[in-house]
């Protein structure tokens, strides 16, 4: 009888096995696929399945740091001119330094999945002529890419900038040595930089580190649209454009009023610092000091508009659920019967109010207990 049992019951497992599989896995000649939805082979094979890179509609890229790049990349996928210029050894690292104070590697590598670098003829194709005319081809992503930081930068596009000529006399071995000996010095994090305001009254004190440490940004939040031009602007004076107003308080007023509070930035009074206390009214120092800000300003770049009701965060508080030593008081008898809302009316437990029970006495000159460490 039990080995009848244990038969059924094997049965059972192997048919909910088998139907579980049947219901999960569908062969392929069921779907509406086709071989070229994923291989770009007309034979695909398990050595070379050939697949095709799978952008989604928001192109994933991973951010690394210069130092887990190549320090080189030789270029050497458009030939047809090996007969005038040598190929093209690429300061990988040198410009992957670079941007990391603008956009880091997604300034070059548009889409970078996880784990894997999709090189640049995975998308843009090496020939010319093509049937979409939207996406460069492979020579023209080159330049364009080169081209427009070049030209922001010294207004020379000359191709000798990048291209070694073949008379040269240095060898494929020497444009990589002296490539690999070109670094970008380290950039250091100032702690405040003073903006002159020639067309405004009072200069700006810019608290940079304060930025970074206190308020959680990174480079690429306000210099995403800056590059070399930026320090090392080559061109001619007539070839430099101005910045308008509006784009000089175009980062600013992502996180401030800067239509009419301009005083809180335009004065020659040197800034103390961020204190929360002074501009919020709510003191973080007692209970919320070791927190981060993200902990409670959850939207990046958006500090106001929270509620600063403790129960906006914590909920309703009771005898059940708080322990009232936290606050360095532990309350006697008398006290410790009352409902929070006795002593801490309008939800207010900054400090207690004692007036409302007792004529003569205050706090804190009169403690509703013992303080403790």
């Amino acid at each position: 009888m039990k080995r009848l049992s244990l038969l059924l019951v094997l049965v059972l497992i192997f048919s909910i096995n088998s139907n579980a599989q049947d219901k999960k896995f569908t062969s392929h000649s069921e779907k509406a696929l086709k071989c070229s939805n994923c291989h770009s082979c007309e034979i695909p094979t398990k050595e070379n399945p050939c697949l095709i890179e799978c952008p989604r509609e928001e192109l994933v890229t991973v951010r690394q740091s210069p130092e887990e790049g190549p320090e080189v990349i030789k270029i050497n996928k458009l030939r047809g001119n090996e007969d005038l210029y040598k190929e093209v050894v690429f300061t990988h690292r040198l410009h992957s330094e670079m941007a990391e104070m603008s956009g880091g590697c997604v300034s070059c590598h548009h889409y970078n999945p996880p784990g894997k670098i999709v090189a640049c003829n995975s998308c843009h194709n090496e020939e010319r002529k093509r049937e979409d005319v939207n996406r460069p081809d492979l020579k023209g992503a080159y330049h364009r890419q080169c081209m427009d930081c070049h030209r922001e930068w010294s207004g020379n596009t000359n191709c000798d900038g990048c291209h070694q000529l073949n008379n040269t006399s240095l060898s494929k071995e020497d444009l990589v040595a002296k490539a690999k000996a070109k670094t970008h010095p380290k950039i250091e994090t100032p702690d405040r930089i003073k903006f002159e305001t020639p067309d405004a009254e009072g200069k700006v004190t810019f608290l940079h580190k304060e930025h970074i440490d206190l308020f959680g940004l990174d480079c690429q939040t306000c210099h995403s649209n800056e590059g070399c031009v930026k320090c090392h602007d080559q061109r001619p004076e007539q070839m430099k454009k101005p910045r308008t107003v509006e784009i000089q308080h175009q980062l600013c007023s992502d996180c401030h009023d800067t239509d009419d509070n301009c005083s809180s930035c335009h004065n020659d009074k040197e800034p103390k610092g961020f204190n929360h206390l002074v501009s919020t009214g709510f003191d973080i120092l007692k209970y919320h000091s070791k927190l981060d800000c993200q902990r409670c300003h959850v939207n990046q770049g958006k500090f106001t508009g929270l509620n600063k009701s403790c129960s906006s965060c914590h909920g309703e508080w009771s005898w059940s659920n708080f322990d009232h030593k936290v606050t360095k008081i532990v309350l006697d008898e008398m006290h410790g019967e009352l409902d929070c809302e006795s002593c801490h009316t309008s939800e207010d437990y900054s400090k207690p109010t004692c007036e409302s029970c007792h004529d003569d006495i205050t706090y804190p000159e009169f403690i509703p207990g013992k303080r403790v460490k």
